[in-house]
């Protein structure tokens, strides 16, 4: 988090800035290091033992997340008051763009999905754009994120104040796309379920759509609050509790993540491979044979 009650007319302000309003819990860190380390670790055997590489941008965001909350163990390690800025601004950056690899592969599942079931006619764009639209509305959140977070970490208290907006404004665009995204699925949802394809008879869409759901409206929440907490400023409620940022942000995007392992593409990828069966994860650990059929 984010904050400095520091005089807005000096010209740097790193001096004076309250890097937080509370002591870091050292234990609510360590814990969810090990969560989101576990889970990561379980996504990276997963994406390797079944060549889901669409789901590296979600690994590297649980590595991200991990590296972040052990940002907040070296802090929570330090004296209150000379905390050091390398720790604050790992986790700060880390866990703010996170969420936005996650999304990624969502978006680019969704497009599988389509495809595994010849659903193009249930869709109100082209299936060979939709991916295309929403990784490069997730890439423009992302950017917009990282470039605010670097402003936030500059020190002159212009560079915060539009920092901060910028983050917003990359917040907004991961809402409005998310949004859009959900809308996206549903109708797709409901127009193959009453006109189903011959070929998404027998898969497992259905399933696979339900955990793109969970995904995208725990990132939609936690997005919402995080727009909340940097439109308030520095000193905003959000910011002052770290209770937030366990119950909106760690919690949820740990369900977020155990979500993709239990519901884990590699069913959907190997669906769509052609040739003899492979091998999928049907759960978090049950790796099966799929059999194989070529939907192109």
């Amino acid at each position: 988090m984010l904050g400095s009650r520091a005089d807005q007319n000096s010209d740097n302000v790193l001096a004076n800035f309250q890097y937080y309003y509370y002591e870091p819990a050292l234990s609510a860190a360590a814990i969810f290091t090990v969560l989101f380390g576990l889970s990561t670790l379980l996504h990276c055997f997963q994406m390797i033992r079944t060549k889901t590489w669409f789901m590296i941008p979600f690994l590297i965001g649980g590595i991200f997340v991990t590296i972040g909350y052990i940002g907040r163990i070296l802090s929570a390690q330090q004296n209150p008051g000379p905390y050091t800025l390398g720790p604050f601004i790992i986790q700060s950056v880390l866990l703010l763009v996170a969420p936005a690899l996650f999304a990624a592969s969502i978006y680019m599942e969704l497009g599988r999905i389509v495809l595994m079931c010849d659903g193009d006619r249930a869709l109100f764009v082209r299936r060979t754009w939709l991916t295309k639209i929403f990784v490069g509305g997730d890439i423009l959140s992302f950017l917009m994120q990282s470039a605010g977070a670097g402003l936030l970490s500059s020190g002159t208290s212009s560079s915060i104040n539009m920092g901060s907006n910028i983050v917003v404004g990359g917040l907004v665009v991961q809402v409005l796309f998310f949004g859009l995204f959900v809308i996206t699925a549903a109708l797709f949802h409901v127009r193959n379920r009453r006109n189903p394809t011959e070929k998404s008879r027998g898969t497992p869409w259905k399933k696979h759509l339900i955990g793109l759901y969970i995904v995208s409206i725990l990132i939609f929440m936690r997005s919402i609050v995080r727009v909340v907490e940097y439109a308030e400023g520095y000193a905003g409620y959000i910011m002052e509790h770290e209770v937030f940022l366990y119950i909106f942000d760690a919690v949820v995007m740990w369900l977020a993540m155990i979500t993709m392992n239990w519901i884990h593409p590699s069913e959907v990828a190997a669906l769509l491979r052609s040739g003899t069966e492979q091998r999928a994860f049907t759960n978090a650990w049950k790796l099966e044979k799929v059999g194989q059929r070529s939907v192109v």
